[in-house]
């Protein structure tokens, strides 16, 4: 089944805001460039993907991507997580993917192992939507869309109740799955602070991230 994964990307200048002082502003978005490598990096090394495409204005990311065989294509309007998707999904149509696995920029911890298990156990047989939820439960940080338009993919918060109101609204299946590797997105502080738990621990590789703050694998300390 020909699948294609999603990665909408802001502009760097524009990202993690909400990290406020927990970095400085040049590490910031070191960071930010950092994790969005290991996204697409996760996704290149799951072998049911079959075309990554990345949806983004910032030209550095751009180029990096294409390093990559990424697909890129501009976030003409720049109207928000959602319209980038769209985009993307739209294209994954015109490339005749039968399916779209949409994930954000800000999971450095993603596992290529969770996804292709995930991949691996939707026979695409029928329509449906599988909604992967933040830590906080409330959040979107995956959706996997087979056909990539069964529906239109609406994020923001409390994104979860929406995505799942809108497989009901269409009938077709739906699948809530809890992809350990896709709970933590780093928006805040205390999600930094927790991100650096899990890469101090084991089975995280997340190499960028890694060098950007400072960690080093299985060393149990920041």
């Amino acid at each position: 089944m020909r699948t294609a994964a999603i990665l909408p990307v802001k502009r760097l200048v524009n990202a993690k805001q909400r990290l406020g002082a927990s970095v400085a502003d040049s590490t910031r978005l070191e960071l930010a460039r950092a994790m969005v490598g290991d996204v697409l990096i996760a996704l290149r090394e799951t072998p049911s993907i079959d075309e990554t495409i990345l949806v983004t204005n910032d030209e550095q990311i751009r180029r990096a991507a294409r390093y990559l065989g990424v697909s890129v294509l501009a976030d003409s309007a720049e109207a928000g997580q959602s319209q980038a998707v769209r985009t993307g999904l739209e294209h994954a149509l015109n490339g005749r993917a039968q399916r779209a696995l949409c994930v954000p920029g800000d999971c450095p911890a993603l596992d290529p192992g969770e996804l292709e298990r995930l991949l691996g156990s939707d026979d695409g047989e029928q329509p449906s939507v599988v909604v992967m939820p933040d830590r906080h439960g409330s959040g979107t940080n995956g959706l996997l869309l087979t056909p990539p338009d069964v529906i239109t993919p609406s994020f923001g918060p409390d994104s979860r109740v929406r995505h799942e109101q809108l497989a009901r609204a269409a009938k077709v299946d739906l699948r809530v799955e809890l992809l350990p590797s896709l709970l933590l997105d780093v928006d805040t502080g205390e999600d930094l602070a927790t991100l650096r738990e899990r890469l101090a621990g084991e089975g995280v590789v997340a190499h960028r991230t890694r060098a950007v703050l400072g960690v080093a694998k299985g060393s149990g300390r920041t």
